[in-house]
């Protein structure tokens, strides 16, 4: 990613993981639910497109890649910032599209299931698994697919866009290993955002 210091990949991480807890983490799905249709998928995704938490989201992540003057050739100021917003949610666009390619030609099922019980660290563990394993659509449990080819090939595709120096596959798997983090992040929050909400909005 361009260089980025070990501090600033941490505030990346902490700005990424603020936004989910604000905007409300990533809906999960419950054990229970029956498969997910092809057209269940297809929504699942365009919801993680389109709307007000992917806004925040993509405001949050290129204010920060602007912080960090990544990439340095597009420079600051209100245009670049800009560019940076459109650059976000096009890789993220993109990632959705493959994504449902994946899920629905292997019979995967993109939802995130909650612990919901269990020690802090087991819940941890369990959102760190849930990370690197899915659920088929018969209810099997296999390594994700979807999640690293669609992390992978998007951040490949997008830094079509990028300054040359960061468009080699080499960059590209970087991109993606940050995205799979990124996510890891997100299911850490859909954990334990639910218990959260209990805690700030019950009522006294």
């Amino acid at each position: 990613m361009d260089g980025i210091p070990i501090s600033a990949l941490r505030a990346l991480r902490r700005a990424a993981l603020a936004c989910v807890f604000l905007t409300g983490a990533a809906w999960a799905g419950d054990p229970a639910d029956h498969p997910l249709s092809a057209d269940g998928k297809l929504r699942f995704h365009w919801q993680e497109t389109a709307s007000p938490r992917f806004v925040v989201e993509m405001a949050a992540y290129a204010g920060v890649l602007h912080w960090m003057d990544t990439p340095r050739e597009w420079g600051q100021g209100a245009s670049p910032y800009g560019k940076r917003v459109a650059s976000a949610s096009g890789a993220t666009a993109i990632r959705n599209v493959f994504a449902f390619a994946l899920d629905t030609a292997l019979r995967e099922d993109p939802r995130y299931r909650r612990s919901g019980h269990g020690n802090f660290f087991g819940r941890i563990g369990h959102a760190a698994s849930e990370t690197v394993v899915t659920r088929t659509d018969g209810g099997r449990r296999r390594f994700a697919t979807w999640r690293f080819g669609s992390a992978i090939g998007a951040a490949c595709l997008s830094n079509v866009w990028y300054p040359d120096r960061l468009n080699t596959f080499s960059k590209g798997m970087e991109q993606g290993a940050a995205t799979i983090g990124l996510d890891l992040l997100g299911n850490i929050a859909s954990e334990f955002w639910p218990d959260v909400k209990h805690k700030l909005f019950r009522r006294r």
